[in-house]
């Protein structure tokens, strides 16, 4: 069968709790995905969630009084699985603002009478400080993010089609089990990118389900599999996700709760912005152009020692090469804003 071509993704490396600085310095700077056990479960929400399904909603009941929540509805039959119609021209699902406590209600319902097929539900991205007033000081994460506010993830048994973030990640597990599929950013090519200006919501997403993939229609993707990577996160658990690895998250359990933390370590504009550009400027020249221009990206922005292009020049002379600052990153933008504007 196909599907035994499919290599067992490795296990995400984890270690225990760990204070800001060990983060920075043996998680942040690696570049790779890591478990954090245990990282929240002192949180108060963890331990409500301990007592039951109630208890936890409950206790996120009362940060209610905030706006309503986007909350994404599939019906039954997409089992849990948010993604495009048959012919990508929608999705299988439809948006609605939906106010926590009602929300918490319609979850409980399917998970007190075992209901075997709910409508999935998932409220997604909600940020703490418009929606659950209070959350950030009752469930403080200590741990450098920047000002990120909590986001969080509230729903039944579904899943995320595999996506990137442009941004670091730490996602903490409060209530319910959640199983993360990692895969490395160069594995793009292996995971058949769906569209990229028609979103599930915000970036682009593979087109594979990494649980049930048809292999005959995208061979590629046991290649990716065999450098995949999985992690199963208790409540109270974390992880580390860095900027640009792709990710599946599937919740496991009727209902569950995850709080994430997004935020920017350099960038000052979009990388994938930058790709878009490309895309207009670049992809469909001729080749032998294509090739020279590689030969400028290279040498401008992806050489180990691109900051050093313009040493050759006086520092007055240097302009856009000059060396990051926010006077610099100003002067990119206006040159931009002018070449976009046809007067350079």
């Amino acid at each position: 069968m196909l599907l035994d071509r499919l290599a067992p993704p490795r296990p995400v490396a984890e270690v225990p709790a760990v204070d800001a600085a060990t983060f920075t310095r043996e998680v942040l700077e690696n570049y790779r995905p890591v478990i954090l056990r245990g990282q929240v479960r002192h949180w108060a929400a963890v331990q409500a969630g301990a007592r039951g399904d109630r208890a936890m909603a409950e206790y996120l009941a009362g940060f209610g009084g905030g706006r309503p929540l986007d909350v994404m509805i599939g019906a039954p039959e997409i089992a849990g699985r948010f993604f495009y119609n048959d012919d990508l021209s929608g999705f299988n699902f439809q948006r609605q603002q939906v106010p926590l406590g009602q929300l918490l209600g319609e979850l409980l319902r399917f998970a007190e009478q075992d209901v075997a097929a709910p409508h999935a539900l998932y409220a997604n991205a909600a940020t703490a400080p418009e929606h659950l007033p209070g959350w950030d000081v009752a469930n403080a994460l200590n741990l450098p993010t920047g000002d990120a506010p909590a986001r969080l993830w509230i729903g039944n048994a579904t899943q995320v089609a595999t996506h990137y973030d442009q941004s670091n990640n730490i996602a903490c597990v409060v209530h319910g089990r959640r199983r993360f599929t990692l895969f490395p950013p160069d594995q793009i090519a292996n995971l058949y990118i769906g569209p990229l200006d028609n979103t599930l919501a915000g970036p682009p997403s593979s087109m594979v389900d990494p649980d049930a993939p048809d292999l005959a229609r995208y061979p590629r993707f046991a290649e990716a599999m065999a450098h995949a990577q999985v992690a199963v996160l208790e409540p109270g658990d974390a992880i580390f996700i860095p900027a640009i690895w792709w990710h599946h998250v599937r919740a496991l359990d009727r209902l569950n709760v995850l709080v994430n933390y997004w935020w920017n370590t350099e960038a000052t504009a979009s990388p994938f912005g930058a790709l878009i550009h490309a895309l207009m400027s670049i992809r469909d020249l001729p080749a032998p152009e294509k090739t020279a221009w590689r030969s400028w990206f290279d040498h401008y922005v992806f050489a180990p020692k691109a900051s050093e292009v313009a040493d050759h020049l006086p520092a007055q002379a240097r302009g856009i090469l000059s060396a990051k600052s926010p006077a610099r990153t100003e002067r990119l933008r206006g040159f931009l804003i002018r070449m976009l504007g046809g007067r350079v």
